[in-house]
């Protein structure tokens, strides 16, 4: 049943995109979609990239590499010690997971004959090169996941059907001009984790892409990286070095329904900066080095979630989160997080919170210095 299991959670990852990963398969669940759960917040097309169901009819083949379990076109070769991708796949397989194995490499024929294969895991190996054909014959290929791995770069000639690609947690510090070429059908790239700066982008890097979601989280990015895909409906840059947002960071991005921007050394959001977000739904500043709320919050009507716990806010203003005026705001809160802050708490005055949903909703207190 587990290999039914392992194709079901990768259907479901066709309709909903994360915020935050903490294991391989934590993706699934997608806790953070439950608060924008419109048609148009989830980022993602519905309809694309879910493999007809009624081609996954059982087959009878009897080609299964040694120790694998092999079951509905899916092919199950995980924590089996394999030091290279085994042979006699099936050539009508769909899945084939290789994670947790010691592969170190990827070559030419590796894959010959899989023109079938949708998903391809590769998470948690020794993988540091990869032939610049490897995946060429996967024509199909939607989903890659080789995450937690050795690699060094973004890895040549991917297949122009693929939709998402998660390549978090290597040895990667540069992302130069055409990697993404001829991509067209990208969505979702997770590429934190890796070392990357912001100089570690050339100039044109995302030329292309017309990505949904995008997250470099964990790295050393000092800033905001420059000409991100201006389709983005999720930008997530949590755990970096950021310092400051100036006012032509979210020039470009008018589009973002959520914006992770919790865990960085951030004390200053210049003016003006979140005008250019009037889709925006959920922003997260958390764990930074803010003393006051930031300016322009009032101004974002479809703003639900706003995480500002952890900072060095001293005061909340009566207007910092709430227009003046009823019928202002299209979309009320449902979640404000002021906790572990040195804020007064008793001094914050009740009108300041008159388009919270549920004063439940709103979190203060516990500030420790």
């Amino acid at each position: 049943m587990r290999p039914l299991w392992l194709l079901a959670s990768l259907l479901a990852l066709s309709q909903a995109l994360p915020f935050e990963q903490k294991g391989f398969w934590d993706f699934t669940l997608d806790d953070g979609l439950l608060m924008m759960n419109d048609e148009e917040a989830s980022g993602a097309d519905t309809t694309s990239g879910i493999p007809d169901l009624d081609s996954l009819t059982p087959t009878f083949s009897s080609m299964c590499p040694f120790g694998c379990h092999c079951h509905l076109r899916v092919v199950q070769c995980s924590d089996l010690g394999l030091k290279s991708v085994p042979k006699e796949i099936s050539p009508d397989t769909t899945l084939l997971d290789l994670q947790n194995n010691d592969i170190t490499e990827l070559r030419k024929d590796d894959f010959k004959g899989l023109q079938h294969l949708y998903a391809l895991v590769l998470v948690n190996n020794k993988i540091s090169k990869i032939h610049e054909k490897a995946f060429s014959p996967l024509r199909k290929l939607q989903k890659l996941y080789i995450s937690k791995n050795n690699l060094v770069e973004i890895p040549p000639s991917l297949p122009g059907s693929l939709v998402e690609l998660r390549i978090h947690d290597n040895r990667i510090r540069k992302v130069p001009k055409g990697v993404f070429s001829g991509l067209r059908s990208m969505n979702c790239i997770e590429m934190g984790g890796n070392p990357l700066e912001n100089s570690g982008f050339e100039p044109g890097a995302f030329d292309g892409l017309k990505l949904n979601y995008l997250r470099i989280s964990e790295a050393k990015l000092t800033g905001i990286p420059k000409d991100l895909p201006e389709t983005l409906n999720e930008l997530h840059l949590d755990h970096n070095k950021i310092q400051a947002i100036e006012l032509e960071d979210l020039l470009r991005y008018s589009k973002l329904y959520r914006l992770g921007l919790g865990h960085n050394q951030i004390r200053m959001i210049e003016n003006g900066s979140l005008s250019f977000l009037p889709t925006l739904r959920e922003l997260h500043l958390d764990n930074n080095k803010l003393s006051r709320v930031p300016a322009g919050l009032p101004d974002l009507k479809l703003l639900q979630v706003v995480y500002l716990h952890s900072n060095n806010i001293t005061k909340v203003g009566v207007n910092d989160f709430c227009p003046v005026g009823f019928g202002v705001k299209r979309a009320y809160y449902n979640g404000i997080s002021l906790f572990n802050n040195p804020v007064p708490y008793w001094e914050v005055q009740p009108a300041t919170f008159r388009c919270v949903t549920d004063r439940l909703a709103i979190q203060f207190g516990n500030y420790k210095k």
